[in-house]
């Protein structure tokens, strides 16, 4: 079988996509607008950049219409943001935040999220999240236009909040304690518990 992605419909092209390339990690996104109302949606098109300086990145796509979600509104007007991200505890208030909420309602007050306050930026984080980084954007980068086309925001992480119950006796992230959940295609999610070491090669 051969996909030819030129000829895909972007809604096509997107079901496949998500389908392989899995599993994904979980950006929980929370941000302002510039009138101080807050937002958290979840983005699993999310990745590291780099180290030096330390970045990450989270895609947020146009919707069906072609419109820009509030997400990418609220960091165009205050250029700050703070990814959380998502144990499996905390699987079901993740995914009631993707629901569509009328422009300007705070999906933290709709969905009873408790906030925590953050240093440096001015987006609360989600206080349940094991983990979470305060950035500031660096830039946005559009891809496309119209429905389903990308905003792509590189932020610069400024500092993270862990959580000491998900460290290991090292004083470095369990991977079991921390439990994240990944995105697989449609509907279904994945668990990091299941865990196997493969010793990189050397020269």
């Amino acid at each position: 079988m051969l996909l030819d992605f030129e000829k895909l419909s972007p809604r096509d092209a997107y079901a496949w996509m998500i389908g392989a390339i899995t599993p994904r990690p979980i950006a929980w996104v929370s941000t302002i607008s510039a009138d101080g109302r807050t937002n958290l949606a979840p983005f699993s098109f999310f990745q590291g950049v780099c180290a030096n300086p330390p970045t990450l990145l989270f895609t947020g796509a146009n919707d069906r219409t072609g419109r820009k979600k509030d997400t990418i509104v609220n960091v165009e007007q205050v250029p700050e943001f703070v990814v959380s991200v998502v144990p499996h505890a905390l699987r079901d208030p993740m995914n009631a935040t993707s629901a569509p909420l009328p422009h300007g309602e705070s999906e933290f007050e709709k969905f009873a999220i408790a906030t925590a306050a953050s240093l440096h930026v001015k987006p609360p984080r989600v206080a349940a999240s094991p983990f979470s980084f305060e950035c500031r954007v660096d830039r946005i980068v559009r891809i496309g236009e119209g429905p389903l086309a990308g905003n792509v925001v590189f932020g610069r992480i400024l500092c993270a909040h862990v959580d000491d119950t998900v460290l290991g006796a090292d004083g470095k992230l369990d991977p079991a304690k921390l439990d994240l959940i990944g995105r697989m295609g449609g509907e279904l999610y994945a668990n990091t518990r299941e865990v196997f070491k493969i010793e990189r090669p050397t020269a």
